[in-house]
């Protein structure tokens, strides 16, 4: 049976343990109002190129077609959170914005995927630029207030309760296209590796490990470690 109320939905999220558990939890509440489909993430809009995936549950061909063309660099959700601060849905965007062209263009995109609407659900996150969100897609129809508060008090529950699983259990799509190693690297650099020992704790050269920091840094847009540590704090690549 769908989970329709926000709180026995957050009693039974406490109980998951693992973000595959959560998630299918989160689509067996979100169904209720015919959303077939979400992703969770943490973005700063500033710095595009700084985000983290906790959750995709989208198909495989739209999964496709939003990575494979860089969507996320232009994706007129993550630019309508420069004008919404509450739930917004998809036509509340192109009724409330004027939208050039190619930005329509990537909703007839959703749509020709099964994708009628969508309901953004944004999480302000320390300072002016960073977001949580939790978007959902699907063929509902216009959501009232009431509605859109009850999926809004799940989704800032339901991206809470993934994140602080992340650092543990792994991202839904690598952040910031850091590979494996270079996630290794900022761990032990927040704990306070030289290269040197990161070297030695890893089997490989010291040189190899300052690289593997430096492109983890140039990925972040970050000049110095301190500033990789907190980029990295704030998008769940170590517990913060």
């Amino acid at each position: 049976m769908p989970v329709d109320d926000a709180a026995r939905f957050s009693t039974l999220l406490r109980q998951t343990e693992t973000i595959e558990a959560s998630a299918v939890l989160f689509r067996q509440a979100i169904s209720a109002w015919m959303f077939e489909t979400f992703a969770c993430l943490e973005l700063d809009v500033a710095n595009k190129e700084r985000h983290a995936f906790y959750v995709i549950d989208w198909p495989a061909d739209w999964r496709n077609f939003y990575f494979s063309n860089n969507i996320l660099s232009r994706d007129p959700v993550v630019d309508a959170l420069a004008h919404y601060r509450e739930p917004f849905t998809w036509s509340d965007i192109v009724r409330d914005l004027k939208l050039p062209q190619q930005a329509l263009q990537i909703f007839h995109s959703a749509r020709r995927h099964g994708f009628n609407d969508g309901l953004v659900i944004p999480i302000l996150r320390a300072g002016r630029s960073r977001f949580g969100l939790v978007r959902l897609a699907g063929c509902s129809p216009d959501i009232d207030a009431e509605s859109r508060t009850t999926l809004s008090l799940m989704g800032i529950c339901f991206f809470h309760h993934v994140r602080a699983l992340v650092p543990h259990s792994g991202f839904a799509k690598p952040p910031a296209n850091l590979t494996a190693r270079e996630i290794e690297c900022i761990r032990l650099v927040a704990r306070g590796f030289s290269d040197r020992r990161l070297g030695t704790t890893l089997s490989i050269s010291q040189s190899t490990a300052h690289e593997h920091v430096e492109s983890a840094k140039r990925k972040l847009r970050v000049s110095t470690r301190a500033e990789l540590i907190g980029v990295a704090a704030s998008l769940a690549i170590i517990a913060s």
